[in-house]
């Protein structure tokens, strides 16, 4: 995939929330880019079914587009933590040290960044979400427990997944994935926060408060650092 396509899709997904339409305006603004350039490229990526493209509302992802936009996200935002938390680099160069290495960086070197890195929830730039790897895992623990023989078989997920950190109110989803150690994992499995258990966003706080759910007939508000690495599967979709 080239390039200028990464980067589109990679900036329709940051400036969306859970399908929400991007402007082009917006678009052209964090890009640096004209009006026109963006429409050229939305029509381009609509063609290619990556986007939905109305002109005069804006843009969101599809499925297809939602894939790739999520895997060079997770390569940029790894990088970020790479950068800063293993090579101190400063600050004020991570971002664009990032941008230049997100598109040589492979699959492989991904997967294993992440184990190196003891699999990061946020990126040290802005505090994002790192999206969760499309492995068919449902916690870090089997993708290291299998590292040691080999994930060359394993495959890739085929849903897309989003972290409830990042849904709107009333969203409905199915927990697909836990990021994090063993004693995260416990700490969520103990709350009822298991795989296959259908979850429902009650209320997201502004300011990064906690994430209100309703999950098997209870209520729980949970703090940012545990709503960033529950990851679910809508239950609808942009196709």
């Amino acid at each position: 995939m080239q390039k200028s396509t990464q980067d589109y899709l990679k900036t329709v997904y940051s400036l969306s929330k859970n399908g929400e339409i991007v402007s082009n305006t917006d678009i052209a603004q964090k890009l640096n880019v004209t009006p026109a350039s963006v429409t050229e490229m939305l029509k381009k990526l609509a063609d290619e079914n990556y986007i939905k493209y109305s002109p005069y509302h804006g843009s969101t992802l599809t499925e297809k587009g939602l894939k790739e936009a999520q895997k060079i996200t997770r390569k940029h935002r790894l990088l970020e933590s790479f950068l800063s938390n293993v090579l101190h680099i400063g600050n004020d160069k991570v971002h664009q040290e990032a941008c230049q290495m997100e598109h040589a960086l492979s699959d492989e070197a991904e997967e294993s960044l992440c184990r190196l890195l003891k699999h990061p929830d946020t990126c040290p730039d802005d505090g994002k979400t790192i999206p969760a790897c499309d492995l068919p895992f449902s916690n870090c623990e089997e993708c290291t427990q299998l590292h040691q023989k080999g994930l060359e078989q394993v495959g890739k997920r085929d849903k897309n997944l989003i972290s409830i950190r990042e849904l709107k109110n009333g969203s409905i989803g199915k927990i697909s994935f836990i990021r994090g150690e063993h004693k995260v994992l416990q700490r969520l499995l103990d709350m009822g926060l298991t795989p296959g258990t259908k979850i429902q966003i009650i209320k997201v706080a502004p300011m990064n408060g906690p994430v209100e759910v309703a999950v098997r007939g209870t209520k729980l508000a949970l703090g940012q650092d545990i709503a960033c690495n529950v990851f679910v599967e809508m239950e609808t979709t942009n196709k």
